[in-house]
């Protein structure tokens, strides 16, 4: 596959490789990013464009990017959001204005190695249409890797395909298959999943990880899990089946204790001492009720959301 122009857009000759770049508030980091991503793809030799997402960033996030796209001129575009639309909007938006025939993605945080997207892109070369990256020896703390391993499983379970690291942004696409993402317009989805359900092969390769050197991480526990329910309820309805699968076999085991109870009262005759277990099992079947009721609402409020048509993101300029 050839790492050339392939012909002439309204921008120039439209680059191999497009590299998107989500930004919130990582005023720390941004020139050296640019700095070894660009020695790299220049070190690999592809024709490529960085597109710079900025995402609301409250810091000097939108300065600095705006010197990088005046000293890099046709090669680093940008394109500012009027608010913090979340990192997975901040993408599409630059999904949006691709012009490569590879697009990669990649964090500003300078966590995973710049220097690793033409390994992806090599991998991608190779007849697949999507390359995620794992992160090998993760310097995040516990809190951060154990609800990414249950996300992770939840997403192989969801999603049909199994990768050991979903939550990892390093990762390259064929266009193609941008194109389709593009082409849905929900306002809540994860990438990585969605792109394996328009791909035909996909692979996972390991990827360096480094410890955040400045600004702070942008997920916490809370965010982590509101993604894992955004996950189950946007691609699949095995929640609801699992639930209305419990509901079938509590029903079934209070048939059942209900017949004990009452055969019991014939042989033994009226006793008070099981009071506390008919309150456990209250406790459970109201528990599984309130779980149901909230995946039901969980649904009705994607509904909600997705028939109001709202933007998924307002651009506020772009620097082309």
């Amino acid at each position: 596959m050839t790492n050339q122009p392939i012909h002439d857009g309204p921008l120039g000759p439209e680059p191999y490789l497009s590299v998107v770049i989500p930004v919130y508030n990582e005023q720390e980091n941004l020139e050296e990013l640019n700095r070894r991503l660009t020695a790299a793809l220049d070190q690999a030799g592809y024709s490529y464009e960085i597109i710079y997402v900025n995402d609301g960033s409250q810091d000097e996030s939108s300065d600095i990017l705006a010197r990088l796209h005046d000293e890099h001129q046709g090669r680093v575009r940008v394109i500012d959001l009027t608010r913090n639309f979340g990192q997975h909007m901040a993408v599409f938006a630059g999904f949006e204005v691709v012009r490569g025939q590879v697009v990669a993605t990649l964090d500003a945080d300078l966590q995973n190695y710049p220097e690793d997207v033409p390994i992806l892109v090599a991998r991608l070369e190779e007849g697949f249409d999507v390359v995620g990256g794992a992160r090998q020896n993760r310097r995040d703390s516990w809190f951060r890797r154990l609800p990414s391993k249950m996300v992770n499983l939840v997403f192989g379970l969801v999603t049909r395909v199994r990768m050991k690291d979903y939550g990892c942004m390093l990762r390259a696409y064929r266009r193609h298959v941008v194109e389709s993402m593009n082409q849905c317009v929900e306002t809540h989805t994860y990438i990585p999943a969605l792109a394996n359900t328009f791909a035909q092969r996909v692979d996972e390769i390991p990827v360096r990880h480094a410890p955040r050197q400045g600004g702070e991480s942008k997920y916490s526990l809370l965010k982590l899990l509101r993604q894992s329910f955004d996950l189950m309820t946007g691609f699949s309805f095995l929640p609801i089946h699992l639930v209305s699968l419990m509901g079938l076999l509590v029903a079934l085991l209070g048939l059942g204790f209900g017949v004990f109870l009452f055969v019991r009262r014939l042989v033994v005759g009226p006793e008070v001492e099981g009071v506390f277990t008919l309150f456990a099992i209250l406790f459970v079947f109201v528990g599984l009720q309130l779980l149901a009721l909230g995946l039901l609402g969980e649904y009705v409020g994607r509904i909600y959301r997705e028939v109001r048509r709202r933007p998924r993101y307002v651009v506020r300029r772009r620097l082309d």
